[in-house]
Parts: C-alpha cells; sequence; structure tokens
C-alpha cells in the first residue's frame, strides 16, 4: 500500500503539473520535470534534455513517496487521522504545499521559483496537492493503518 500509494500520488501530481504547465506554455511538458531536476543540478538542468526530465521524473516519484510515507507513518501514532480522509486529505494537501514552497523549494538548488505568485494560482496549486497528494494519502492510511498490510 505503501508504494502503492506513492505511485498514485506521484503519478496524479506529475500529469497535473504537465497538463497544467502545456495548457499555460505550449512549451515541452518534459520542462516540468528538467524544473524538478534543477533542485538537485542547478541550471544544468534546463540544458540536460531527456536525461536530466528522466531524472525529475525519479525525484518527483520519490518526493511524492516521501509525502504520502509520512502521512501514512503519521497516521499509526495519530488514530484521528484515519476517521475522516476528506478533512484530513485537504488538511494535508495545504500541508504539502507548505513544506514544498517554504522549506523543499528554498533549500533546493531551483535557480528560480515559478510557482504560482498571486491568490488564484496558489489556491489552484493547493488544489492539485489535496487532491493528488493529501486524498491518496489519507485515504490509504483510512484503509490500511491498524492492518497488517504496509
Amino acid at each position: 500500500p505503501l508504494l502503492i500509494t506513492g505511485l498514485v500520488a506521484g503519478t496524479l501530481d506529475g500529469l497535473a503539473a504537465v497538463i497544467m504547465y502545456y495548457a499555460k506554455t505550449g512549451n515541452d511538458p518534459m520542462d516540468v520535470f528538467r524544473y524538478i531536476a534543477s533542485g538537485v543540478f542547478g541550471r544544468e538542468a534546463f540544458a540536460g534534455g531527456t536525461p536530466m526530465a528522466v531524472w525529475g521524473i525519479v525525484f518527483h516519484y520519490v518526493v511524492a513517496f516521501g509525502w504520502t510515507t509520512l502521512f501514512i507513518l503519521a497516521a499509526t501514532r495519530i488514530s484521528a487521522l484515519t476517521r475522516n480522509w476528506v478533512l484530513w486529505g485537504l488538511v494535508y494537501g495545504i500541508v504539502v504545499w507548505l513544506g514544498m514552497n517554504l522549506i523543499v523549494v528554498p533549500l533546493s538548488n531551483v535557480p528560480v521559483s515559478v510557482g504560482p505568485k498571486e491568490w488564484v494560482g496558489i489556491i489552484r496549486a493547493i488544489a492539485v496537492l489535496i487532491v493528488c497528494i493529501g486524498f491518496p494519502a489519507a485515504f490509504a492510511a483510512k484503509k490500511y493503518v491498524g492492518k497488517s498490510t504496509l
């Protein structure tokens, strides 16, 4: 369940990012993953072609797996997190947005933050994380925590 939840969340979030980026810019969707790779490789990631996009995909799934696993592990200690998965998925999506934008991205090698600066964009980004990370993590916690299947 941990692996499946991370894969589902990473795939949903990656697809959302690619679709939103392409719809807004019309540029190569793999730029999304080169941007993610720049968190480790810096500016070189943008000129790195397919190999950097692949690294970005790997890093994207590692981060998605980390966030979903963190919630599920927290739910093993805080039983309230398993009771109302919609509410906690919503809350956790906000927590993930805050963590990514206030901690992860600023501590990375990303040369320029391209996250939304206006309220509509911020709310859209939070909504994506609620649906793509928060809901899968909270649903998995409700379904599997307390059972011997993790």
